[in-house]
Order: structure tokens, then sequence, then C-alpha cells
């Protein structure tokens, strides 16, 4: 039976049992959409990745991303951790690199941060702003009062730049507090899903530029996540969208509650077709070995 070599990193983190676990496949030729499938649930890490050729060799990798229920376009934590990964692997690591994935084309940026490397990656498509949910709709799915729901600077609405998420704003003494009740998320799903079918739920404070977070996605099989870098970048696009300025960077703090602290550094800008985001981070190897298959 054949071998697949697999390696493991935690993501947004320099330390090992921090920030957001991964699962890639540096070399996923051979593997077919159900192995791949199998693979990710078994893992039942928030997404795993596959690396394959590039269609274009002018590019790094294809590089596909499951989550342990279904693939999907984009994500963020996969992007920064594949990279660092594949870089960690060759004897001169390029500045930068190219993944073609399903929401487009993704690009990294590799330096280093206080000594360590780091990857900072553009997301694929520019915002999209859809349908706002009702704050009572919120409330439930988090186990808060709708009060709790903070409206000042935008109401709760699925929005992102490759992957889309519900945002909503709720009160600092609220985040830690979060009960969330799965069956809350699919009366929200009915009432606003994402474009890609689901319904994630990405749930912050904020002062200033420092945010800390959380993000639910009960439905797709991830009961929180420790950090969500593809929510980051939506995030940040918004609050340029709805505040105005030409571009801003956010610190966000996420996982704490789950024993996993991450640190994510999003940025977003205006180009000439909308708002643009980004995210970058470290990451850190924690397995190494081989899966059979």
């Amino acid at each position: 039976m054949p071998e697949y070599e697999f390696i493991t990193t935690d993501v947004f983190t320099h330390r090992r049992f921090g920030g957001n676990p991964l699962a890639v496949f540096p070399d996923a030729r051979g593997l077919s959409d159900a192995d791949m499938q199998a693979l990710a649930r078994e893992w039942n890490y928030s997404e795993t990745t596959f690396v394959l050729p590039p269609d274009d060799p002018a590019h790094t990798a294809r590089v596909r991303i499951f989550v342990p229920m279904s693939e999907i376009p984009f994500a963020g934590h996969p992007n920064v951790g594949t990279a660092l990964v594949l870089a960690a692997r060759m004897d001169a690591p390029p500045a930068a690199m190219v993944f073609e994935e399903l929401a487009g084309l993704v690009h990294i940026e590799l330096s280093t941060r206080d000594g360590a490397p780091m990857a900072t990656l553009e997301a694929p498509q520019a915002l999209r702003v859809g349908a706002e949910v009702p704050v009572d709709a919120i409330a439930a799915c988090l186990g808060l009062q709708p009060g709790q729901v903070v409206t000042a600077t935008h109401r709760p609405v699925i929005a992102g730049v490759g992957l889309g998420f519900c945002l909503a704003e709720v009160a600092p003494d609220a985040l830690g507090t979060v009960t969330t009740d799965t069956t809350a998320f699919r009366r929200a799903l009915a009432l606003a899903p994402s474009r890609e079918g689901g319904f994630s739920l990405f749930a912050y404070s904020r002062a200033g530029d420092a945010v800390r977070a959380r993000m639910f996605a009960p439905l797709g099989g991830i009961p929180e996540d420790p950090a969500t870098g593809s929510a980051a970048c939506g995030l940040a696009a918004l609050l340029l969208h709805a505040g105005g300025g030409d571009a801003h960077r956010l610190t966000i703090h996420q996982g704490v509650e789950m024993g996993r602290p991450s640190l994510l550094h999003a940025h977003a800008r205006r180009g000439a077709d909308g708002v643009r985001a980004g995210v970058g981070g470290g990451a850190v190897t924690v397995f190494r070995g081989m899966a059979t298959v």
C-alpha cells in the first residue's frame, strides 16, 4: 500500500501546542479526492492541505485545503503553515510563493519576525459583503443576550475575501462566556448562508487595532477554531470598508479560551477592485511521519 509523508505544524504561534494545528502532505500526487477527504477526516484538524504540482510552472504549487467534512476554496492558516513547511524543505527558500487554489492565486511573502520565520499571505479576492444576520440569531448561537452583540460599527454580516464568515462584534466581557447552540446555528444557516453553503461565526471584541476573537463552525465539524486567518482577513477588510481610510492593521489574539493562544497580524488596504486584505504569522513543526493509504 502506498505511503505519503506528512508534517504537522502549529500555525500563528512560535511555540509547540499553541496556535492552530495543520497537517500538510507535501507531495500528494496519487491521492484521490476521496483519499484526501478521508485523511482530513482522520486527522480531524480544522484543515489539512495537500500539495500538488502547479498547473502553471511559474507558480510554486497547487494546494488543496480540506476540513473534516469537505474541501474549501481558501483559508488562512493552511496557507501560512504550508508555505513555511515547504520553505523549510528548500535549500534556498524564495522570498515569495504563489499557490493555486480554488478561490484563485494566493501570494505569500516569506520573512522573519523577532528572528523567527514568518509567512504573510494576500487573500485571493477583494472583500465581498453579503447578507446581514439578525442580532437575535447571533445571540442565540453564542448563548448571549442580544444587548451583548455590538452594532456600532457594523451589524452581524456575512463577509469575506475568498471564504465567507459571519462577522459579529460582541461586548468584551461577553466573549469569554460564549456557549454555542448548534440548533441556533442551523437556524442562522437558513437565514443567511455563506456562498460556500455553511455558517461559520467569527465573534470578536476590539479596542482600537487590538482584537480578541473566537471562531465557531459546529455545522462544519469545527466546534471552535484556535486561529482563523481567512476570517482575520475578512474582518480587517470589513472594518476598513466600514470605517474609511486607505489602509490599516490589526493584531488579533485568538484561541486563548481553548488553551491554544494564537497571534495573527492582519492588514487591509483599498485597491482598484475594492478592499484587499491579508494576514501573517509564524509556525512551528510538531510531528513528521508517513500515512498508509
